[in-house]
């Protein structure tokens, strides 16, 4: 039997593109500056924001930079201003567990970990406190698949 809180690890095709179709207003925690053009970080992104997703920018580093594409960047995911539909992690798997208080401190819908981000014990707490994760994707490829 599988815990209660297994149904926030999502894996449903289904349940992947309800998220992507819903999604007005993703964070993206890791993202690189239009200096970085070329780089995940920063491309998935620009795609999103063309798309009509509102992107807020958390970059863990770049610490003199004040806006990418356009928009105000934030420290810390907890300190972006109202709700988030889903928190975009471009973080290796060793660097996810120092922004887990930061995460559950926001409560977003969703943590979406990119493609080659898996990290079960991360995920499990997330969905522990009922907040969605999926693992392991490119959330610009499932916009594109729209």
């Amino acid at each position: 039997m599988k815990p209660p809180h297994a149904r926030f690890l999502v894996q449903d095709e289904a349940r992947v593109r309800e998220i992507v179709a819903s999604m007005r207003r993703v964070a993206v925690l890791g993202i690189k500056t239009e200096a970085e053009t070329g780089q995940p970080a920063y491309d998935v992104a620009r795609y999103l924001a063309t798309h009509g997703v509102e992107i807020v920018p958390v970059p863990v580093y770049f610490p003199d930079v004040t806006e990418i594409l356009g928009r105000p960047v934030y420290r810390k995911v907890a300190d972006v201003p109202g709700e988030i539909d889903v928190v975009d992690v471009f973080r290796r798997p060793r660097d996810l567990p120092p922004h887990l208080d930061d995460l559950l401190a926001k409560r977003p819908r969703v943590v979406w970990l990119q493609s080659g981000i898996w990290h079960a014990e991360f995920a499990e707490a997330l969905a522990r406190a009922e907040i969605e994760v999926v693992q392991n994707r490119c959330l610009m490829v499932d916009l594109m698949r729209l």
